[in-house]
């Protein structure tokens, strides 16, 4: 059974400095967005999360495995994670193969990881590109070939670092769509992200982390209801929730379609 548990995680790289101090959190299947200005300690947590850095206190348990004690490579089996800049994780040269790349290593029969790169492309919309060589695509499309490349692993968890980043409102939508088809599938979505409207839209779940500690953790709707925390934190409502504040809706709206049928009643 898919789990994730935090518990008093404190990371630093000099002890007087630290960046993470006493984080505890218990994860489930909601989607999950992380929020926070750059420095409150988003990335350092994921890359907790992922095994790529070890606490300096506290633990990390994924699917009852210690993250201090686990290899990398076991752990990416459990746990896939979208670089937030797709040119840090590509590097080959024909798309099909980026994408193979994750799957093969975590110990998929090369029939098993050409099916599911080719239906982790199809999800994201960038079959007819499996010949091409990535760095012929544009960024945003590199972004979605990123995303292929982890979704192709088929691991329990799944983390996005930033995902709606040079994407225009058509490649937000594809991306929307794949956390919800993951969600689906029984997947856990986390995701590192500035984009308050995405955010609104997309996740059930909002942790606000500032100055490396945990600030907020609730439903979106309930995270985005503490105006006055998230302004001391350095962090804007989503653009129709401020419309919605301004026009004293008699509550908080988190979408258009929300706006809309709130100004019928």
């Amino acid at each position: 059974m898919t789990s994730i548990t935090v518990k008093s995680l404190s990371f630093y790289y000099k002890k007087e400095d630290p960046i993470l101090t006493d984080i505890s959190l218990t994860f489930d299947q909601r989607t999950t967005a992380i929020i926070g200005q750059n420095g409150a300690g988003k990335t350092t947590l994921v890359k907790l999360l992922k095994g790529l850095l070890k606490p300096a206190s506290g633990e990390i348990w994924i699917n009852d495995q210690d993250t201090r004690v686990v290899s990398v490579a076991k752990l990416a089996g459990y746990i896939g994670l979208v670089f937030q800049n797709p040119n840090d994780q590509i590097f080959k040269s024909k798309v099909i193969d980026e994408v193979m790349f994750g799957p093969l290593n975590v110990g998929q029969p090369k029939e098993e990881a050409i099916t599911n790169s080719m239906n982790a492309l199809l999800m994201v919309g960038m079959e007819d590109k499996k010949d091409d060589h990535p760095y012929d695509l544009s960024l945003s499309e590199r972004k979605l070939i990123s995303i292929a490349s982890i979704i192709a692993m088929n691991t329990d968890i799944v983390i996005f670092d930033e995902p709606t980043i040079a994407q225009d409102y058509a490649g937000k939508e594809t991306i929307k769509r794949v956390i919800h088809d993951l969600q689906k599938k029984g997947k856990w979505v986390i995701t590192i992200i500035h984009d308050m409207d995405f955010v609104a839209e997309t996740f059930a779940r909002t942790i606000v982390l500032a100055n490396g500690k945990i600030l907020l953790d609730g439903t979106t709707r309930e995270i985005f209801l503490q105006k006055d925390v998230l302004v001391q934190a350095g962090l804007n409502l989503p653009h129709v929730t401020q419309l919605g504040y301004l026009l004293e809706k008699n509550k908080t709206v988190l979408t258009i379609d929300e706006f809309i049928k709130d100004s019928k009643l």
